[in-house]
């Protein structure tokens, strides 16, 4: 099967890299997941059980939800479940191109994130204006391996408890899939 689909993180973290605190956001960010419904809508979506188990409404509608977990027996209603991140992301890719999806969304959490980095071609990055405490942070990025560009910023209020702006990063370096 050809490679046609981009593989994409998404996340929000803040400039101490904190992405969760206690199986939550540390923030609320209404423009945030605004944007994050848009992005991923009609792509399938990759997520750890935690990230799963965290979610208000399972499955995400409009999207197919593939969870990994260690636990063969998991069982994730409205979801497929792998125990294995090659068979996930082959699985989700798979999805995408028979539905004519040009990406799939890796949605976290920190162990995800991990997994699929090297395989990432873009990642939505929301950039938080806060240093909020938590105990779940994205890996560190090598900044000369990514181009930037600023999609949207918001200031705080209106449902929005920080500043933010959205960025998009492309991977410039070469890398293997």
């Amino acid at each position: 099967m050809p490679d046609t689909v981009n593989i994409c993180l998404i996340a929000a973290r803040g400039r101490n890299n904190v992405i969760g605190n206690e199986g939550d956001l540390p923030w609320r960010l209404k423009g945030d997941l605004g944007f994050f419904k848009t992005a991923t809508m009609g792509c399938p979506i990759l997520m750890g059980r935690k990230t799963w188990e965290s979610l208000p409404f399972r499955p995400l509608k409009g999207r197919d939800n593939i969870v990994m977990t260690r636990d063969w027996t998991y069982d994730a209603p409205g979801a497929r479940v792998y125990s294995s991140f090659p068979a996930a992301i082959n699985a989700a890719r798979a999805i995408a191109t028979r539905q004519g999806a040009p990406n799939v969304f890796v949605i976290g959490g920190a162990a995800i994130y991990n997994l699929a980095l090297p395989y990432a071609d873009t990642i939505f990055m929301t950039e938080v204006d806060a240093a909020p405490e938590g105990d779940v942070f994205f890996p560190e990025l090598g900044a000369d391996s990514w181009r930037s560009e600023t999609l949207e910023s918001h200031a705080a209020g209106e449902g929005n408890d920080h500043d933010f702006s959205i960025v998009r990063m492309d991977r410039v370096s070469v890398h293997s899939k």
